[in-house]
C-alpha cells in the first residue's frame, strides 16, 4: 500500500461520525436553558441622576460563578440540577440583568459594562455570596437565597462612597426546575429593584 493511499484511508476514519465508533462515547442530553428577568417597575419616586454608572461583573465563589444551578441539600456540598442551566454564567447574567433595570429606570444618563468603554462617573462592584436553591431534610420544594453585596466606587478617584447588603428569599412552589426557576425570579428581581433604587438615591456626582 503506497503512503498516499495509507495516508487517504487514516483521513477517512478520522471524519467518521463518533456513532460509527459503536457508540463508545455516549452524548450528554441537552440542557434546558434559563434567563431571568430585569425589573421594568420603579417607584414613581425614584430620582432622576445626573451621573454615568459602570456596572462591572459580581465576583462568585466557584460553586456559584457557574451556568449550573446550583441546590445545596447540606450546608457542605453545593449540587446541581441535572439537564439545566443558566444562559450565561451568573454572575454574568446578574450584572446583564442590573445593566438592564437600571436602563429601565429611564432616569440615567448612561449605564454599562466595562467593555463598552463607557467613562463612568461612578462603578457598582458587587459580590454575588449565595445565588442558590436549599432543599432541607422533610421539604419537597427548595427555598432561593439571593445575597448581593454592593459598593458604588466614585470615579476617578476609587473611592467607596455608599455600601449596602441585599438579602432576599422566596419559596419554589414545588421540586420541579420551572418552579425553582420562578423562585429564583422572584427573589433576584427584588434584589433588581432594591439595588437599582438604593444606588440612585445614595450616589451624588460632585
Amino acid at each position: 500500500m503506497s503512503n498516499t493511499t495509507r495516508r487517504s484511508l487514516l483521513l477517512a476514519a478520522a471524519a467518521l461520525p463518533l456513532s460509527a465508533c459503536g457508540g463508545l462515547i455516549p452524548q450528554a442530553p441537552p440542557s434546558n436553558i434559563y434567563n431571568l428577568s430585569p425589573k421594568t417597575t420603579f417607584p414613581d419616586s425614584l430620582p432622576r441622576v445626573d451621573w454615568q454608572l459602570v456596572v462591572e461583573e459580581p465576583y462568585a465563589a466557584g460553586g456559584l460563578d457557574s451556568h449550573k444551578i446550583a441546590i445545596y441539600t447540606n450546608p457542605y456540598e453545593v449540587k446541581y440540577y441535572a439537564e439545566a442551566r443558566w444562559a450565561e454564567r451568573a454572575p454574568r447574567m446578574v450584572q446583564t440583568l442590573l445593566v438592564e433595570s437600571f436602563e429601565n429606570t429611564g432616569k440615567i444618563v448612561a449605564v454599562g459594562r466595562q467593555s463598552v468603554g463607557l467613562r463612568s462617573d461612578f462603578n457598582l462592584k458587587s459580590e454575588l455570596r449565595e445565588f442558590q436553591a436549599v432543599l432541607k431534610d422533610g421539604q419537597t420544594a427548595p427555598e432561593v437565597i439571593v445575597v448581593l453585596q454592593a459598593k458604588m466606587i466614585a470615579q476617578p478617584r476609587q473611592q467607596i462612597v455608599a455600601s449596602a447588603t441585599f438579602e432576599r428569599r422566596a419559596m419554589a412552589k414545588s421540586g420541579a426546575i420551572l418552579n425553582v426557576v420562578e423562585a429564583f425570579d422572584d427573589a433576584l428581581g427584588k434584589i433588581l429593584r432594591d439595588t437599582v433604587a438604593w444606588a440612585m438615591t445614595t450616589a451624588k456626582k460632585e
